[in-house]
């Protein structure tokens, strides 16, 4: 079974959607002892840090995300999801993330020519052998909305970046924590392999 955790920031539908796809059995809940029975845990979101954080933290959740990346379970943030993993953004300032990874969310930078947000198809830079990108040569295409980018602190974390006014770390892997900055589950083929590749992840 795998969990898409449900604190009323969007885009679930989507990611539940892929998985049926896949064939996996999928539930959506805040219920704790729901989210730590499953095999896989997923964290998606869209929408501003501070509410998510704060939505987060409403339904007691914090210590469940914490409980379940401590066990072992494989856990994989998206978008926002992957955002609220570090310790700040400077979208929200004074809002502490969860802290599971070191590093910070930016916004990204003003560039004649460039829209933010950012929307649309990036390629991305594989680096450092990222579990998740088994399968996928090359530079392949998957597709971002966003206004923020993360920085994270330790660079071996990195598993896949893109160029879009700067140098956006896009996926990154620590253990059993995974998370995208971009959204597999609209990014067609490629992003139904990333999926595919963590729903196969044995648990560490």
């Amino acid at each position: 079974m795998i969990a898409i955790i449900d604190y009323d920031a969007g885009n679930i539908k989507s990611v539940e959607k892929a998985l049926l796809y896949l064939g996996e059995d999928v539930c959506i809940s805040r219920d704790a002892k729901e989210i730590l029975s499953a095999d896989k845990v997923i964290l998606p979101g869209v929408g501003a840090f501070g509410d998510a954080m704060g939505n987060i933290r409403r339904f007691g959740l914090e210590s469940v995300i914490k409980e379940v990346t401590e066990r072992g379970t494989p856990f994989l943030g998206i978008c926002l999801g992957l955002q609220l993993l570090f310790e700040r953004s400077e979208e929200t300032p004074g809002v502490e993330g969860l802290g599971i990874l070191k590093g910070e969310i930016l916004r990204i930078p003003d560039k004649e020519g460039l829209k933010i947000p950012h929307m649309g198809w990036n390629s991305l830079e594989l680096t450092n052998s990222g579990r998740l990108f088994k399968g996928l040569e090359g530079n392949p295409y998957v597709y971002f909305v966003h206004s923020y980018y993360l920085k994270a602190e330790d660079k071996k974390i990195v598993k896949a970046v893109t160029d879009y006014s700067t140098r956006i770390h896009a996926s990154v892997e620590k253990d059993n924590v995974f998370a995208c900055q971009f959204h597999p589950e609209k990014s067609s083929s490629v992003g139904l392999q990333i999926l595919k590749n963590f729903v196969r992840l044995q648990e560490g």
